[in-house]
């Protein structure tokens, strides 16, 4: 696998090519283009998230102090700093979305037999949203609050193998539960959401295309009690009920029963109340399947501890959504790559410390992953003389 290759060549060897080429001739990205290609574009961002560069100067120059090494990482252009910023400016940010969206179904494919906890045959989505902050007077069109700039990333995870199948970037000013109308419905899938996508007519559209969701109840959510299923209360729940919601609006909303689940943590005392269209799938397995929404939480987190998301190397929107594209992209690359060699043993945050440091070395990859096989030799022979004669 090595032939003298650098271990970033190495992981980029796994890119669908034909697919990015797909890509970027659908948006024409290369139109009028002379030297620094999509590909050249790619690899020199890649390598930034990979390697944790802080700006474009600090890219330029990691990458020229490598000159006689670029070639064979794919780099085929002279790197410039004018020249990449030109390209996130002015390279449509959406070859970078289809491209990252291409590497998620590759993923999901690659993953979907992994269990995340639950007993469950159908596939499982956590979804949610999480903010980027900018700031407003570098970045006008990202208006948020009044003297707030930020981007939210809207993402819909798939809970086998924590993959972010369904991502969209808005500005900061666009409410969450408004992305519920471009969210892709898969018919008999589970849908887990916070109590702030609680809108009924929305969540009638899911039932109407024959998906599951579960959410919880706020404050003010009235309903009225049909009957009621016995529970076990020594696993925390208190009732299993089918009701009607009885308010006006939200009865014109949502017409259909509804199954609502009350539960309460054995070990923080915190209560919840469920809402959920399923009536099939224990009460119990309500209350873990939301429990598990927290993983798209967790990967928020990674995210932007572990990826260049929060400090953007432009500030058009362009740029900023090519970044963040390309970020996601390589994330689901490296899980990609983990899954293709096997390293079920290391997490994707062991394996990208690893890479951040070994990039310009030219070992096989799996030697600088995993750790080595040390054997301990006896070197003692009997032919040796003794020093002491006793």
């Amino acid at each position: 696998m090595n032939r003298g290759r650098t271990i970033f060549a190495q992981v980029m060897q796994f890119i669908p090519h034909k697919e990015l080429a797909r890509c970027v001739e659908r948006y024409e990205g290369e139109r009028y283009v002379k030297s620094f290609s999509c590909m050249d574009q790619y690899l020199c961002m890649a390598f930034a998230q990979l390697t944790y560069r802080e700006g474009l100067r600090d890219i330029e120059c990691c990458l020229r102090a490598h000159q006689a090494k670029l070639y064979h990482m794919g780099m085929r252009a002279t790197i410039s700093r004018s020249t990449l910023a030109y390209a996130n400016e002015h390279r449509e940010w959406r070859i970078w979305a289809d491209f990252a969206h291409a590497l998620i179904l590759e993923a999901r494919e690659l993953y979907s037999a992994d269990s995340f906890g639950v007993d469950l045959a159908q596939t499982a989505y956590a979804f949610d949203s999480t903010i980027i902050s900018l700031c407003l007077s570098l970045f006008p069109w990202a208006r948020f609050r009044k003297n707030v700039g930020a981007v939210k990333a809207h993402t819909l995870l798939d809970l086998r193998g924590n993959i972010p199948c369904w991502v969209h970037v808005t500005p900061g000013e666009i409410h969450d539960v408004n992305i519920l109308d471009q969210l892709p419905i898969e018919p008999g899938s589970f849908y887990i959401l916070d109590r702030g996508y609680l809108d009924f007519a929305r969540l009638h559209a899911i039932t109407t295309q024959a998906a599951f969701f579960i959410t919880r109840t706020k404050n003010n959510t009235r309903y009225r009690r049909i009957y009621s299923q016995p529970v076990d209360r020594t696993l925390g729940l208190r009732c299993d009920q089918t009701v009607r919601l009885v308010n006006f609006y939200a009865q014109r909303d949502y017409p259909d029963k509804l199954r609502l689940v009350k539960f309460v943590d054995p070990e923080t005392g915190k209560r919840f109340v469920f809402l959920t269209n399923n009536f099939a799938i224990p009460a119990m397995t309500v209350a873990e399947l939301y429990r598990c929404r927290w993983q798209v939480e967790l990967l928020f987190r990674w995210l932007k501890q572990h990826l260049r998301i929060k400090a953007f190397y432009g500030t058009s929107e362009n740029a900023v959504l090519t970044q963040i594209w390309i970020a996601l992209s390589v994330y689901v690359l490296v899980a990609i790559v983990k899954k293709k060699l096997h390293l079920n043993s290391l997490s994707l945050y062991t394996i990208l410390q690893i890479l951040s440091v070994s990039l310009f070395e030219k070992k096989p990859i799996l030697s600088a992953l995993l750790p080595p096989i040390f054997k301990n030799s006896d070197t003692t022979t009997d032919n040796q003389l003794k020093l002491f004669i006793c």
